[in-house]
């Protein structure tokens, strides 16, 4: 029963997708984060069957784009759009710790922020033009799975830089041990389709995914001294952003 209250509880948090109204209780967020990846499955469906309309009926290049990158934030109702946003404030801040863990708790938003978010999307969306090679776009939607694989494993394995927030509460009362197993397994068997799919194209891009995983970690411990909820959520979107544009770059190669 904990392990189905688990997932209704990461998607009723995770995404906007309806789901059963529970009574949360600290229990019942042991296995939560392992089902966090399943949102992004969620999205990665959402979108492969997007393209998949797109050459069906010949859906016009600026709709598909639009609409194609619409669809993350339709599903999780732009809780990592919001978490890159604080964060982005925070970082560009070049203020003090303390201080930039305060302006991540501000629900205001600033300059940098609007910057950053509008740069990330005309990146995004542009990659998502450029993909056009069938295999590199399913290997493209497999990231919205990745992406939330790698942000788990970081929410029960990096320290936290503060002792309060959902994220400290989700991974606080994570069974971690179990929690990391199953982020560890369904990440390889993400990896392991993306190189099924292409050696080389899943290679890059997964490897696109790690490198922007192991940046996320270096410079939360450099800036704030740990991750919060908002770190993970730039992480989200920083992550998606450059598996597209791996994905664009092998697909171009490839055409």
């Amino acid at each position: 029963m904990e392990v189905i209250k688990s997932f209704f509880l990461a998607f009723s948090m995770y995404s906007r997708i309806p789901m059963p109204q529970l009574k949360w209780k600290e229990e019942d967020m042991k296995y939560a984060l392992c089902f966090f990846p399943w949102v992004g499955a969620v999205i990665g469906g959402l979108v492969f069957l997007w393209g998949w309309v797109k050459d069906a009926y010949g859906v016009g290049d600026l709709c598909y784009v639009l609409m194609g990158g619409a669809i993350p934030l339709l599903v999780t109702g732009g809780i990592h759009v919001d978490g890159f946003m604080d964060a982005m404030d925070a970082f560009h801040s070049f203020q003090t710790r303390e201080k930039k863990l305060e302006i991540m708790k501000d629900p205001h938003i600033g300059a940098f922020s609007v910057l950053a978010l509008a740069t990330c999307g005309f990146v995004y969306l542009g990659a998502l033009s450029e993909i056009t090679d069938g295999i590199l776009f399913r290997i493209f939607c497999a990231g919205f799975f990745l992406a939330r694989c790698l942000s788990g494993i970081g929410a029960v394995t990096f320290p936290a830089a503060r002792k309060e927030g959902m994220l400290y509460s989700f991974a606080g009362n994570a069974e971690k041990r179990a929690v990391r197993m199953a982020l560890y397994g369904q990440t390889v068997l993400c990896v392991g389709f993306m190189l099924w799919q292409s050696v080389w194209g899943g290679g890059i891009v997964a490897a696109a995914a790690l490198g922007v995983f192991a940046y996320y970690r270096r410079r939360c411990q450099k800036e704030l001294g740990g991750i919060t909820g908002d770190t993970a959520g730039w992480f989200t979107v920083v992550c998606e952003t450059g598996m597209a544009v791996a994905a664009a770059f092998v697909s171009r190669i490839l055409g």
